[in-house]
């Protein structure tokens, strides 16, 4: 067993699951995460980078037991498969090419205390494991989150930015190109530190090294005839905008090649076409400034939007940006309709009062596929867009569900549903602080020069270096994550990368605005007004086994939220049933409405600068102005507290109370 300590980290080698490639037993103050990493002998004939990783959690790591029936885990948490996302995302650009051999990369939750951030520990355990395992990965990784003004988490090596996922706290204080640029850079020279220490420590540990399978390198003599007799064709298919299409005319033009030239290897044709394509794609862009489908790098697709296309929903918006279609809806509900965490990473339950799911339906890339629960990806392009909508929620925003259904995909559908879901607030009758728009980066990379993209489509996402988000308002950035294949992305491309980013956020947002004008908020909306009643009544409104509530919620069709502590009755529905619901319940309980030179007892509710106001007894509220508190220390009162005092005045419904 071997001991390592760097700064507040210990990492214990060659004590747990020494069967697997590497392991070892992360500890961060009481956090404690077994990281393995397991290569398969056999390599893969796949095109593609084999690997998984899988970030679980222990209830026992925070001295629970599973929740559920069973009483032993299950399906994935949420943010179990965010966090193998953002560690598989963060160490993929790093294994080098041609690597084929399965690898799984799985973390365990042992234990928590609430102290350590989950998925930096995670992410750091998990690239130091890849880092001993000694597979051809030759850069150690280190992970942080900095949290100033906003909530940023960076993974980087010495060198450069491999991911980047960032959360301002609101729209209306977004953080500007600048601000951010100085965060990075204060960031990376962390990183650079921490990496040092981590190839110092680590060298002497690694294993073997794994004798990986150089790339296969492209038969030359087959990529000269492909980019010079089949050019045309080839460019032709470059140009078809939908995936269905130019999947399936990739496919007719290799058999068409493999015809004509009466080739009988069609592994390496394939391998030769695609490497053409991407050849083709890379020179049309850097050398001639000319994308596949003629737009300029910075030029926006064509945008088309329409709100409130469905009648019977609160609100809805279809979003259309070239090829990409976005319909959002938005659902407004009580409180009640909050969903419930409790998740390991939370010390305590909360709710969730703004939801955001997305559904990539498989028709939008012309597949033939059933319906299906969400994807990791799914989950990952729902929470990004949910975080940079959140930002600009009013205060008294009721709990909202926004659902984006993608009928149509070529690049950037998490922004499309970003730019269509700020446009359903706003069409709900939820005044949003800001619009809210996204844009997707990309960026090709030949070595020697690059060239930054906005607005990608699909294509440039597959073909290109970087899938870069970003979401903001007009003032600054509000959220954004960045992906690359390269091995990092150099800081100073990101002032070119932000700046340029900014323009295309600038012209969506026209296109919203405009679209903006035109919306006409649904009458049909539901609404929720709140009332006290005296705590001694709470019983009575919900009647023996919750009887009278029951007929109450089923007379009038609406919903209703109580707080049996403080007597707080919330109705919800629409605006004439809640009326009528309130009405009722006033009778029912015989609620005395309050006149001028009653005495009763009250509760501070909130305290301001003219006065407080504070809840009536006998339900509703009321201000005691500072200029008839007499004696009494506003700023020393507390929520809840009692006072006495006498209804002074009424007036257009407000009542006034001064000291009794």
């Amino acid at each position: 067993m071997q001991k390592i300590n760097i700064g507040t980290q210990e990492f214990i080698l060659d004590y747990m699951a020494r069967q697997a490639t590497s392991a070892l037993l992360y500890s961060h103050k009481a956090t404690r995460i077994l990281a393995s990493v397991v290569v398969g002998q056999q390599a893969t004939e796949e095109d593609f980078l084999p690997l998984s990783v899988q970030y679980n959690q222990r209830a026992y790591a925070v001295g629970r037991l599973p929740g559920n029936f069973t009483r032993r885990e299950g399906k994935m948490e949420d943010f179990e498969t965010l966090t193998s996302r953002l560690i598989d995302r963060s160490l993929r650009p790093l294994f080098p090419k041609g690597y084929a051999y399965p690898t799984q990369i799985t973390l365990l939750l042992l234990s928590h205390a609430y102290e350590s951030d989950l998925q930096v520990c995670a992410l750091n355990a998990a690239a130091s494991a890849l880092y001993l395992a000694n597979v051809g990965v030759e850069q150690t990784i280190h992970a942080m989150r900095l949290k100033d003004n906003c909530d940023l988490f960076v993974a980087g090596t010495k060198e450069a930015i491999l991911m980047i996922e960032m959360q301002a706290n609101e729209a209306k204080n977004p953080l500007s190109e600048p601000a951010l640029l100085k965060l990075l850079e204060s960031a990376h020279s962390h990183i650079k530190e921490q990496c040092a220490l981590y190839t110092k420590h680590f060298d002497p540990h690694r294993k073997p090294k794994l004798e990986t399978p150089q790339e296969k390198p492209i038969n030359p003599h087959l990529m000269q005839i492909l980019s010079t007799r089949f050019k045309p064709q080839i460019l032709e298919t470059m140009s078809l905008m939908a995936k269905s299409e130019r999947g399936a005319q990739l496919e007719h033009l290799l058999d068409h090649i493999a015809h004509e030239l009466n080739e009988h290897c069609p592994i390496e044709l394939s391998h030769a076409l695609h490497a053409c394509f991407k050849e083709q794609l890379h020179k049309s862009i850097l050398d001639r400034q000319e994308r596949a489908d003629g737009r300029g790098l910075k030029q926006i697709r064509p945008i088309h939007i329409t709100t409130n296309l469905l009648p019977a929903c609160h609100s809805s918006v279809f979003f259309e940006r070239g090829h990409t279609q976005a319909l959002v809806t938005c659902t407004l509900g009580a409180e009640s309709d909050a969903k419930q965490n409790f998740g390991l990473q939370e010390a305590n339950p909360s709710k969730e009062r703004f939801m955001l799911h997305y559904n990539f339906l498989p028709f939008s890339v012309g597949e033939a596929a059933p319906l299906s629960a969400p994807s990791r990806r799914e989950l990952g392009h729902g929470y990004l867009a949910q975080k940079a909508l959140s930002c600009s929620l009013p205060e008294n925003a009721p709990v909202i569900r926004l659902v984006s259904e993608i009928l149509e995909s070529n690049g950037s559908s998490s922004m499309a549903s970003v730019c269509a879901g700020s446009l359903a607030l706003r069409a709900s009758g939820v005044e949003p602080t800001a619009l809210i728009a996204g844009v997707a980066m990309g960026l090709v990379f030949d070595g020697t020069k690059h060239a930054i993209l906005s607005d990608i489509s699909a294509l440039e996402d597959m073909q290109g270096d970087m899938d870069f988000k970003i979401a903001g308002t007009d003032r600054g950035i509000v959220a954004m994550q960045m992906d690359t294949k390269l091995a990092g992305l150099p800081l100073e491309w990101l002032p070119e990368i932000l700046e340029q980013a900014k323009e295309a956020r600038l012209v969506v947002l026209d296109h919203m605005q405009e679209a903006a004008k035109n919306i006409q908020i649904n009458t049909n909306l539901p609404t929720t007004e709140s009332f006290y009643i005296p705590t001694q009544k709470m019983s009575v409104l919900i009647g023996p086994g919750g009887k009278h509530i029951k007929d109450i919620l089923q007379r009038f069709s609406v919903q209703i939220d109580l707080d049996k502590s403080s007597g707080l009755v919330s109705v919800r529905g629409m605006q004439e049933a809640v009326g009528q619901a309130k009405d009722y319940i006033s009778k029912a309980l015989q609620l005395q409405e309050p006149c001028v030179g009653q005495k009763m007892q009250v509760f501070v509710k909130r305290v301001v600068d003219f006065g407080v106001f504070v809840r009536l007894e006998t339900g509703g509220d009321a201000l005691l102005h500072k200029s008839n508190a007499g004696d009494l220390d506003l700023a020393r009162l507390e929520n809840g507290a009692p006072l006495w005092c006498e209804i002074s005045k009424i007036e257009q419904g407000k009542v006034h109370v001064i000291l009794a």
